[in-house]
């Protein structure tokens, strides 16, 4: 199931902790279909979309939700230079030159919740180039230092399709004894 299938409903993963994310905007990278943008604005958060295709989201214009159309792959510089957000979602992307930026974007008291292809995935289909793919333990480097880890996996699913995933759920906490 693609990330831009119309319909698909939100990630489990992020289900499951974005009652963590505080009040403040909720930027959701590379949105695609919006189906993170439309669970989120269900439950009242003001949300940030970006995508290099908007086409997927055309119908939230108008809803609130501030949209940017931007190319993250193309070298150009980071479109949101140095807003914060309460909570940052990232499914079925991975682009390594934004991991910094990703993470320096979590507000205090802010949350990431980030899931993507892991190495092993080439086994069960696309993606399957090492450049698109999480090395073991890369999303707990990423945040290493900056973000107090909520939980990590790193294992093989069977639904919505076979696939091999990381993901993390990591706060940036006053108090990293907090979490």
């Amino acid at each position: 199931m693609s990330r831009h299938e119309a319909g698909a409903g939100p990630s489990p993963w992020v289900v499951r902790f974005s009652p963590r994310i505080p009040q403040g905007p909720v930027l959701d990278l590379a949105c695609g279909g919006g189906r993170h943008l439309r669970w989120l604005m269900d439950r009242g958060h003001r949300l940030v979309g970006i995508d290099r295709d908007l086409a997927g989201v055309a119908d939230l214009r108008g809803s609130g939700a501030e949209l940017i159309e931007a190319d993250l792959e193309g070298g150009a510089a980071w479109p949101l230079g140095e807003r914060r957000f309460a909570g940052i979602i990232v499914t079925n992307y991975l682009w390594r030159p934004l991991l910094p930026h990703i993470v320096a974007g979590v507000a205090a008291g802010g949350v990431l919740i980030y899931e993507t292809f892991a190495l092993g995935n080439e086994r069960f289909g696309k993606p399957s180039n090492p450049d698109f793919l999480l090395k073991p333990g890369e999303l707990l480097e990423a945040v290493q230092g900056r973000l107090a880890v909520i939980a990590y996996e790193h294992l093989q699913v069977e639904a919505p399709r076979p696939a091999v995933i990381q993901h993390i759920a990591a706060m940036h906490a006053v108090d990293p004894t907090a979490v």
